[in-house]
Order: structure tokens, then sequence, then C-alpha cells
């Protein structure tokens, strides 16, 4: 299947045409697999050959004194009905925490058993959450030219603390491609320690206990940082937003201590690659840090931080992709992507992954 170069703002990404049978519409547990039991498709990235095996074989690709970085970001249960002041039901996905008490969040309306962006919301609007709280909306959130806006910068008002209040009545979001709802947890990484992401940082999903303990007794070695990720923004093509990011002195030092000893520095899902690169020089070393980053890897930019990639099989278009060309070359993705396409990969969250080494 061809895929053709297009432009997202200041960046390229590759284009192509994704089945709707390829779109993964349930856990993997639904299908009666065991979370580690999605497919593998591993690509070197200097020869151009692609390998095909099952996520729980990770470690035959692997090595002793490979550093694999994690994001521990566990997965809120960010969705919330809401309703406008005029009656309008509506659902509010909590995106980002921002200083000051505020959020961006999300509004979307439902279409059949999904949801589309909501656009008709007013700055100075208080949109109606359950048990009589309420978020308030204070500007549009980047909003995209000539467009009206489904991000806003908002302010929550909320009966109780955030997390109970979301054990309460928040539920997981999901998009159209997921026909059922899942309990929230299928939508957690086995090692998640701080909730944040309004989405699962899905490169992880597949790992189990077992598989992390056979990886640590080959001497692969793990290192955590967080970084919470925001909505999807599948619907705009835009190019990523403000996350939060915590790049501990610990894991700066394994990043640099692994590159030093010439090991392989592997990082598990673009939400690592955005953090890592936010505090890595151009050299290669890596800084603690903390903050909210603004930082998009294009492959005008480059990769420093990084050697390899485990990460989900990306839409269309997206950012990711121009993240994943940073990394490897264009014919690289193209060789790799038309061969997911032809083996029948599953794509998005609850699919199965893509190894990129050297």
């Amino acid at each position: 299947m061809a895929l053709q170069q297009i432009s997202i703002e200041n960046f390229s990404s590759l284009d192509f045409e994704l089945p709707r049978k390829l779109e993964a519409a349930e856990p993997p547990e639904a299908r009666g697999l065991a979370r580690d039991e999605v497919r593998l498709m591993v690509s070197y990235r200097d020869s151009n050959r692609v390998v095909h095996s099952r996520f729980h074989d990770l470690g035959n690709f692997l090595e002793a004194g490979d550093l694999l970085i994690i994001n521990t970001s566990g997965t809120m249960k960010a969705a919330l009905e809401a309703t406008r002041e005029n009656g309008t039901p509506l659902e509010l996905h909590l995106s980002t925490r921002l200083p000051a008490n505020l959020w961006v969040v999300e509004l979307r309306k439902s279409v059949g058993a999904s949801t589309e962006p909501f656009r008709e919301a007013k700055a100075g609007e208080t949109i109606h959450l359950p048990e009589g709280a309420s978020a308030r909306l204070h500007a549009p959130y980047r909003r995209s030219s000539g467009e009206a806006s489904r991000l806003w910068v908002s302010t929550l008002d909320l009966p109780r603390p955030l997390d109970e209040y979301l054990d309460l009545h928040g539920f997981p979001i999901r998009y159209g491609y997921v026909e059922e709802s899942w309990p929230a947890s299928y939508y957690q990484t086995v090692y998640a320690t701080e909730p944040g992401s309004a989405e699962m940082p899905s490169a992880g999903r597949a790992f189990t206990p077992c598989l992390i303990t056979r990886l640590i007794s080959k001497g692969v070695q793990l290192a955590p940082l967080i970084l919470h990720t925001g909505v999807s923004s599948l619907e705009d093509d835009e190019p990523p937003y403000e996350e939060f990011y915590r790049v501990p002195p610990e894991t700066a030092r394994a990043v640099n201590n692994a590159r030093a000893a010439g090991k392989r520095v592997i990082g598990v899902g673009t939400t690592v690659v955005r953090a890592l690169e936010t505090v890595a020089e151009p050299d290669g070393t890596v800084h603690p840090g903390e903050g909210w980053t603004d930082v998009v890897v294009t492959p005008e930019r480059g990769v420093h931080a990084i050697d390899a990639l485990l990460t989900g099989l990306h839409e269309p278009r997206s950012s990711h992709l121009a993240m994943l060309e940073a990394l490897a070359s264009r014919y690289h993705l193209e060789t790799a992507y038309a061969e997911a396409l032809r083996e029948g990969y599953l794509w998005h969250e609850f699919g199965d992954l893509h190894l990129i080494l050297p």
C-alpha cells in the first residue's frame, strides 16, 4: 500500500490507508490473549530487516546492559458526563493539569456510540459535572486558525479531591474504534505509579510482571520517568501540545552511564522520547528535570537520548510518525509499515507493538 508524504504544520509525516479491520476494537484479553501475547514487529533500521514475533519473546531481541526507559504515569478515569447550561449533554475529558490549578479540558458530543469534538462552547461558560461539580471555561487552548476550539483552559470546582472524584464519577476515555466500555484496569500498565495521564501510555501495556522479571534476570535494566499524556488530537492533525514530565536524577544517571558504556538506551513509547529529549543535550547527555514540555521531535530536530524505540503502530499523518522518522529513515518506516499492513498488525492502544533497533 502506497505511503505518501504530507505536511502537518511545520513537520511532515506519513499518510496511508488504515483499514478499519486493523483498528484494535478490544483488549487482547477479550481476544483470548494474555497481555504479552500481542504481536511484536522488530525492524532493524540499519539493514531494513523486519522480524515478526510475539511480545513475550521481547528478551530475544535485547541484550544484557540494555536500558529500557519506562513511563510510569497512570491512566486517570479522565472522562466525565457533562451538561451545558442550556441542557446540552456532553462529555468532558480532562487533558493536562496546568500551573495555578488550571486544566486543559476537551469537550465532546455523542454521535451514536462514539463522540466527536464539540466546538460551540463560549468563554465564561460553566459546564456542569456530576455531584454538583463544574468546569469554568476561561479561554480556548491553542485554537486552530479559523476554527472554533475543542480544547479549553478551565478551572474545576469539585466537591472532593480529584482522584476520589474521578474514581466515583469518571470513566476511561474511549474512541469510536473501541466498541465497548472496558474497566479502568484495562487502561493501566502494570508498572504505573502516579495517576495523571488522560490516555494510557500504551507502548508499555503488554509488559507483565513475569516478563519484567525475565528481562531483569537477563541483565536488562529498567529506569522510570513520568510524562502525563493529554488527550489525542487525531481529529485536527495537530502537533503535540504541552504535557507535564519528570525525569528523576537516577534515570538521567542511568541513561548517561549506559551511553558511556556503549549500551543501548531503549525508549518504551513516544512519551518517553519526548520527556528525555526535553532534558537532553545535542551530544545525548541527559539531565534531570521537571515541568511542562512543548518539545516536538521531528526529523529536522533529531533524536539525541535514545538508540531504539518500542512503540505502537501510529495513525496516518500523526506527529508520532514524524518522531519515528527522527530515529529511523523515511524509507525504513515505509518498509516497516507496509509490512505491518500486509501482515495484519493491529493499531491503537489495544493493538500490536513495533520495536525499532539499530
